[in-house]
């Protein structure tokens, strides 16, 4: 009995040692938090997506990193004012049904560089090939204006750097305006080999309002009314006192 047991455990044991390894991940990616709290004091904030790839990112023939974060959708209207008499007033417009509340992409090289148009208009890799409908005028300069209009006020983001670490580790920081909207925020992170995704990995971020700011913008939600006449007489109130002040000094 004892001669068969050794038998059996010699024949196991090749076989153990030959057994496979679990593959490696192509790309594993995450970010620094999933929430970011906006208070009656924001300022902005930033997130940093981090992770790492199997093989040697931006070395000849190597892999790259696309990074890609949508906030939630919005509609917008691009309007060009007109002088008629010599007054200012709103001419022809443009109504953008849905358009991404926060834009940002990062990436080892420009996604131009890295991926064909095709796969870009896809995957909405960069400005120049986001979908953007429109309604009423269609004049290719009401998107450009709602482009530089989106860019000026840093919520649509494009060219951030990818810092590589290592070879194999990467980071990007994206960072937030002051004015960012509440909601749910989705991050793409892409691993791009021979000009094909090979790999993705999609992450999640809340922006949510905590504290005062939460307290006031549910009141402004659920009584406007109370809202719009707490703003009034707190304004008048914050006036009678600076006149009452400065009558003084």
């Amino acid at each position: 009995m004892i001669r068969l047991l050794l038998a059996l455990l010699l024949l196991a044991a090749p076989a153990a040692a030959q057994a496979p390894r679990p593959a490696t991940p192509p790309l594993t990616a995450a970010l620094s938090t999933d929430t970011v709290e906006i208070t009656t004091g924001f300022t902005g904030a930033s997130v940093l997506v981090y992770g790492a790839t199997d093989r040697l990112i931006g070395a000849p023939d190597g892999d790259e990193i696309l990074i890609v974060m949508w906030g939630p959708p919005l509609p917008m209207v691009v309007r060009r004012k007109v002088n008629l008499l010599g007054f200012w007033m709103n001419g022809p417009s443009a109504a953008f049904p849905e358009v991404p509340g926060f834009y940002a992409i990062a990436g080892t090289h420009p996604p131009w560089e890295l991926l064909p148009e095709d796969e870009r208009r896809a995957g909405r890799l960069g400005l120049e090939v986001l979908p953007l409908r429109a309604t009423g005028s269609q004049q290719p300069a009401f998107r450009a204006a709602l482009l530089d209009l989106k860019q000026g006020d840093r919520h649509w983001l494009e060219n951030l750097p990818v810092e590589v670490s290592g070879g194999r580790l990467f980071s990007a920081r994206i960072a937030f305006p002051d004015t960012v909207q509440t909601g749910e925020y989705r991050t793409e992170v892409l691993l791009v080999r021979d000009r094909r995704v090979v790999a993705r990995q999609e992450l999640f971020l809340r922006v949510q309002r905590v504290g005062s700011a939460a307290r006031i913008a549910s009141v402004a939600r659920q009584l406007p009314l109370v809202y719009g006449v707490s703003c009034i007489l707190l304004a008048a109130a914050a006036g009678w006192l600076g006149s009452i002040l400065f009558r003084r000094s």
